[in-house]
């Protein structure tokens, strides 16, 4: 079979990029179950690093003992055979450990080796195997190696850009996957047209049919009007469900298998209640005009917010210009005068602004329970105080417990607020007297030394205040800096 001359540095170079989109593409498999935090990366980094390992162990030895284009097709055709696989169990399967194995370390790894570690295996045996197919003689065979490889590690650059810029914001995770399996079982026809081919031709025929199926989540869940979407940031469900507790239909907003947002599909009445816990910015600085949110999702508050003070503006800031979209798109959201949307990272937002404010709203997560930790640090506290008015305040919702390990990030936080402001409040949305119920907590930092009052006229109002923590907060944690942040761990050990 007559091979074009640079078929063997292109397979190497494809291959390397693939392994590289199948690594980014890989995070946003796991997202919606597991999230975004440091152990799953760290789960899916070493498992394909360690798959990589044994697959240029295992493909220089295969390679000593005989070497043909044959032998290489087959590989690269397994490859695209455990690709295409993982695209059609990964939602079982993720269900299947999350809902056995509550530990998201365990689960993580698990995931990551089963998804993700033969397909891994594979392609990481291509260079080596490439490389005794190049092999003329011993006196080049430092300079063919090390050209293989650089060629290799070119196309894992090309494909680390190519889809963070570009192929994740644009696809789907499912397109992806079919899309990379399909390119590289053409590779493997292209190197051996007469080996396998009906079988080649009968996957190629499958994956080319999967690549025009819609996304089996929403017949797995169940969900009414489910839309599955990958941003430059996050993937991102939305669908409507029953909310059992008013007995109303509600759209939902999950962001990397965070809850972040709904609304009613008949009102405007606020889905999930501590939302309305920001409305204790009315007891403690009445006269407020302008205001900040860090976090928007579907803008559940600020759209409550812009209907109860109308003489009043706020500027949000979200990461996500996507998530902006997808929020007029599905829930609601309408361009208002008193409304100023700031897509960019918040701590970037608070570096950078010469704004003053009377209110800053804290409610941007990033992973389960977790606080983007660029935000939730001493140096960042510090910025939000010096960008508020003088009896300014902050209202931030954390979702922790006070007492034990589940409550060490609500400790630590608290303690890192208390560093800087001179009035801090701690109001549990669910049980008020309960220290180790792991619930919504809003923390009230004031920038004023008067010492606030704890009670009010307004009914509602009063209620809210009524949920105030009385008992002191341990100080057993250190406060949190840029320098050490360890957000991810404490709230590792509260789930």
């Amino acid at each position: 079979m007559k091979i074009n001359k640079y078929i063997l540095e292109m397979t190497v170079f494809i291959c390397g990029a693939v392994v590289m989109i199948f690594e980014l593409v890989g995070s946003r498999i796991l997202a919606p179950y597991l999230g975004t935090s440091i152990f799953v990366w760290t789960s899916l980094i070493g498992i394909i690093l360690g798959s990589l390992s044994v697959g240029y162990y295992w493909g220089g030895k295969i390679a000593d003992k005989k070497v043909t284009f044959g032998g290489l097709a087959g590989i690269i055709f397994l490859a695209a055979f455990f690709i295409g696989l993982t695209a059609l169990l990964k939602d079982v399967l993720i269900l299947f450990l999350i809902t056995s194995l509550p530990q998201i370390k365990v689960t993580s790894v698990l995931s990551s080796i089963i998804l993700f570690s033969p397909a891994s295996i594979l392609l990481g045996m291509v260079s080596p195997y490439v490389a005794k197919l190049k092999l003329n003689s011993l006196a080049s065979a430092g300079a063919t190696v090390g050209n293989l490889y650089a060629v290799s590690t070119a196309g894992s650059i090309g494909g680390t850009f190519l889809a963070g810029f570009y192929l994740i914001p644009s696809f789907g995770v499912n397109k992806i996957l079919i899309a990379l399996a399909i390119i590289i079982l053409l590779i493997s026809v292209f190197l051996d047209k007469k080996r396998f081919f009906k079988v080649k031709f009968i996957l190629l025929v499958a994956l080319c049919l999967g690549s025009f199926s819609e996304n089996g989540l929403y017949y797995f869940f169940g969900k009414k009007n489910f839309v599955d979407i990958n941003t430059a940031y996050s993937r991102i469900w939305i669908y409507d469900d029953f909310d059992s507790k008013t007995k109303k239909e509600a759209r939902y907003l999950m962001m990397n298998n965070v809850m972040n947002s709904g609304m009613f599909l008949e009102s405007d009445e606020l889905v999930f209640d501590y939302l309305k816990y920001y409305h204790l910015a009315k007891h403690f600085k009445p006269d407020f005009k302008k205001t900040l949110m860090l976090g928007g999702a579907a803008y559940a508050f600020p759209k409550d917010f812009l209907l109860k003070y109308p003489e009043a503006s706020m500027d949000v800031v979200e990461i996500d210009p996507m998530v902006t979209e997808l929020a007029k798109k599905y829930f609601r959201l309408a361009d208002n005068p008193q409304l100023n949307i700031y897509h960019e990272d918040g701590r970037m937002y608070l570096n950078r602004t010469q704004e003053k404010y009377d209110v800053i709203f804290g409610d941007a997560f990033s992973s389960y329970y977790s606080i983007p930790h660029q935000l939730t640090t001493q140096e960042a506290v510090r910025k939000n105080y010096e960008i508020l008015n003088d009896d300014g305040m902050v209202i931030l919702n954390i979702i922790s417990a006070i007492d034990g390990e589940k409550g060490k990030f609500l400790r630590a936080q608290y303690q890192t607020y208390k560093s800087i402001f001179p009035q801090v409040y701690l109001f549990l949305v669910g049980s008020a007297t309960d220290g180790g119920e792991f619930q919504n907590i809003m923390i009230v930092a004031l920038k004023s030394n008067k010492v606030a009052s704890l009670t009010s006229s307004d009914q509602e109002i009063n209620e809210y205040l009524a949920h105030l923590w009385k008992k002191p907060i341990p100080k057993d944690l250190p406060i949190l800096t840029d320098d050490y942040v360890p957000v991810d761990y404490y709230l590792h050990q509260a789930i």
